[in-house]
């Protein structure tokens, strides 16, 4: 069966010119009917096909396809491999949140391409014009959905695409790696019998040859590490010599590259026939390579892959993998979901990994299975070999894995109560009957049908009730008498932020106490209270790491904080000054990047529940953990084409403000060392921010005892419009304030009164909420005579 003879206008979006078993049966079920369908085959079987067959269908109806990605890498990968699409005039958009969101391209794109996690923040605001788009999919392709069982992930899945289907009821494409109760995935997402498929091992292009190779454990991990590459090794060497391509698995990138250094030594030891040290055009064309080490290390046939290298690199490692330049390569788990790259032989070196939100977690059993299925290459082997290294104590559990596979399980129940009020904060859910018919759209009510034992099924509406009152106890939801159900502004702000409870009651205790209080909200406590959030309540702190963190949070009350919240906050603290240590920056990416989205989140509590000058706090440190520049210059980075570097060089030149920028002119910018265009879009970036003028009006310089008088203070903003909160203090204490949207000006009246104070201290604080920008202020005294 030809493309070409099924989907003739359609040819030359496929990669193949004729289809293969597996993809024949499952043809007449994507392009013959619209109902649901759910494919479950072996790795490297050509389920990429199928979802191309669904998207073809709906692209030649006028319709929008969906694809959902496992993850953000392979994103982009579909990006790339899909510009087969683009050259027939389809265009593919890529939503991630990496990227700024263009409405537009996203409304007007033919196929969007999103992860789990982009796609549940989408469709929790499908009502705003941003996010609209998600309203209007005709088809959704669930790539590897066997994702539902993954811890945290999986839950994640399950309920966004229950969503999608009550917001716009698309057909649903769901494809999986094989998984043995298929059936009631199929179930979840009404897909008939007939478009329900599970292809067997039969139908793998090459036979997997699967088993467990244990090794001796030792009291060092750093050792074992090498134990188990010298026990892959073993595995892979009868494989090289003969040709045979080996790919290693590994935990970390920092492990790609040690395992390819020390397996070349390995490799040249054992005097294993590898490498093209004498093929001059190879040699030659290795100097494309960005990284030096991967350069060195290609040329003997040994390289390394992870997300963390250049496009470019990725590129030709693959390409140079595929053409058999590469013999033995050295990957993270990232690669088994994406690039179908076979090997004879597949080693899983390590079954535990570091996570820094997680400390040391298990390796997916999904992730294992998919991995040993990259093993054998079509085309060149009969058979392929994988195989999993681990700890003698752990083999059993291995091999039940590779003899019998892995039930999909529901996730949901981990974590009902967070999703539970996304969907009350969105007004999907009103009573109690909204939420029993919320979860019968859901895995976790097949699922619990299947094994009413194992989820509890016959309570399930007993632990509904206690999953609400405690939404209520917590102050996220409120009943009213007519036992309707609706968020509060905590649980509406808590869904928008994608925060979990624990850490919205922490953020919304803050509020509570500095407002009931009156306490001043310092720097201290904002960082406090995102380092101590649930979203870290796993990060733990190595030996080696300990003096790192000492060093950075010497001189701080941290006595309340354990070794994981004292690591949080001391690569905060490194962030905001720019200077993070080396011995912390191994996790610092991963926990800045979520820093950031909880000073947000933060922010908005403040925001709503304090004051806009307590948010502006929380947005300033947010923009110098992003930026790592100091509290003085931190102003600077509100303006277009400032980055960390050129705010630091500003702030030294004494230009520390937008409006220190504007004041200097181009002249003065360029006086400051930037060049003449650089300087005029510095200034133009600094005009488009608001810029604030104080009149003090007829304001007395003295007054009597027990006299008073009213006077006014106009706050004038004479840049661009912005959200504003004023706040008129009197010798430290406040007197009024307001929360304005400052397009020209705000008269505030204010009394002065002759009290028994010697002198009043009037001052005027204006802080802008939004921007991180330092709050402007000004003061006048009057003496009391």
């Amino acid at each position: 069966m030809e493309v070409a003879e099924v989907l003739p206008e359609f040819a030359d979006a496929f990669a193949f010119e004729e289809f293969n078993r597996m993809q024949r049966e499952a043809v007449p079920a994507l392009l013959e009917t619209e109902e649901n369908v759910v494919a479950s085959a072996p790795t490297a079987s050509g389920k990429t096909a199928l979802a191309e067959l669904a998207i073809c269908k709906t692209l030649a109806e006028g319709g929008t396809a969906l694809f959902i990605a496992p993850m953000r890498a392979l994103t982009n990968e579909k990006e790339d491999d899909w510009d087969r699409f683009e050259g027939l005039d389809y265009s593919v958009y890529v939503v991630t949140g990496e990227r700024d969101l263009n409405p537009r391209r996203a409304r007007r794109a033919d196929i969007l391409v999103m992860t789990p996690e982009k796609l549940d923040s989408a469709t929790r605001k499908h009502d705003s014009r941003r996010y609209d788009f998600v309203t209007d999919i005709d088809v959704c392709v669930i790539d590897e959905v066997h994702l539902l069982d993954a811890d945290r992930r999986g839950s994640v899945l399950e309920v966004t695409i229950s969503r999608l289907r009550r917001l716009c009821e698309p057909r649903i494409v769901a494809l999986s790696a094989t998984m043995p109760n298929v059936d009631d995935v199929a179930a979840w997402l009404d897909a008939p019998a007939a478009n329900t498929f599970e292809f067997g091992e039969e139908y793998r292009p090459v036979e997997l040859n699967a088993g467990v190779k244990t090794y001796t454990h030792g009291e060092n991990s750093f050792a074992d590490k090498y134990r188990r590459l010298y026990r892959a090794l073993d595995l892979a060497e009868p494989h090289l010599r003969e040709d045979g391509q080996s790919l290693v698995f590994v935990s970390s990138r920092q492990d790609t590259v040690r395992a390819a250094k020390k397996a070349r030594d390995e490799i040249a030891e054992r005097d294993i026939p590898m490498g093209a040290r004498g093929d001059y055009d190879f040699h030659t064309e290795s100097k494309e390579l960005e990284n030096d080490t991967l350069r060195n290390s290609v040329l003997d046939g040994v390289a390394f892959h992870h997300a963390g290298l250049s496009k470019n690199d990725r590129d030709l490692i693959e390409e140079w993998f595929k053409a058999g330049h590469v013999e033995l390569l050295f990957s993270t788990s990232t690669l088994a979901w994406g690039v179908n790259l076979p090997a004879r032989c597949v080693v899983i070196r390590d079954t535990k990994l570091h996570d820094p939100l997680e400390g040391e977690v298990d390796m997916s059993p999904l992730d294992v299975l998919q991995m040993l299925g990259r093993a054998g290459r079509p085309g060149y082997d009969d058979v392929g070999y994988g195989w999993v290294v681990c700890d003698s104590a752990e083999a059993d559990k291995y091999r039940r894995l590779l003899r019998d596979g892995k039930e999909i399980e529901s996730r949901l129940a981990e974590s009902l109560e967070t999703h539970l009020n996304a969907e009350i904060a969105m007004g999907t859910i009103t009573d109690l009957e909204d939420v029993m018919d919320w979860l019968e759209t859901t895995f976790y009510y097949v699922r619990g049908q299947s094994k009413p034992d194992d989820y509890d099924f016959p309570n399930l509406r007993q632990r509904v009730r206690d999953c609400l009152e405690g939404l209520v106890d917590r102050g996220f939801v409120e009943t009213g008498e007519d036992l309707s159900i609706e968020a509060t502004p905590r649980g509406v702000l808590t869904s928008k932020y994608y925060l979990r409870l624990d850490t919205a009651a922490r953020f919304a205790a803050l509020c509570d106490r500095i407002a009931e209080d009156e306490a001043t909200l310092t720097t201290g406590d904002v960082l406090e209270a995102v380092a101590t959030a649930e979203e870290f309540d796993s990060v733990s702190a190595r030996q080696d790491e300990r003096e790192a963190v000492n060093a950075v949070l010497v001189g701080e009350e941290t006595t309340d904080l354990d070794a994981g919240e004292r690591k949080v906050l001391a690569i905060l603290r490194g962030a905001a000054s720019g200077s993070t240590p080396a011995e912390l920056r191994s996790d610092a990416w991963v926990i800045r990047q979520n820093a950031t989205r909880l000073l947000s989140a933060l922010g908005a509590f403040l925001d709503r529940f304090v004051g806009p000058h307590a948010a502006n706090l929380a947005r300033r440190v947010e923009a110098r953990i992003e930026n790592g520049v100091a509290e003085d210059a931190v102003g600077l980075t509100a303006i277009d084409g400032v980055g960390p570097g050129r705010a630091s060089k500003l702030a030294k030149e004494g230009l520390a403000t937008p409006g220190d920028i504007v004041g200097a002119g181009v002249t003065g910018l360029v006086d400051a060392g930037l060049s003449e265009g650089v300087a005029e879009r510095v200034y133009e970036g600094a005009q488009s921010l608001p810029s604030i003028d104080l009149e003090w009006g007829q304001f007395p310089d003295s007054i009597a005892t027990g006299e008073n008088d009213v006077c006014e203070v106009t706050v004038r903003n004479v840049g661009e419009p912005a959200r504003a909160g004023i706040r008129v203090t009197v010798n430290g204490v406040e007197m009024t304030s307001t929360n304005t949207y400052l397009r020209d000006a705000e008269t505030l009246p204010i009394g002065v009164f002759g009290a028994d104070a010697a002198e009043l201290e009037f001052t005027v604080s204006v802080a802008f909420p939004e921007e991180p920008l330092l709050p402007i202020e000004a003061s006048r005294t009057v003496d009391v005579r």
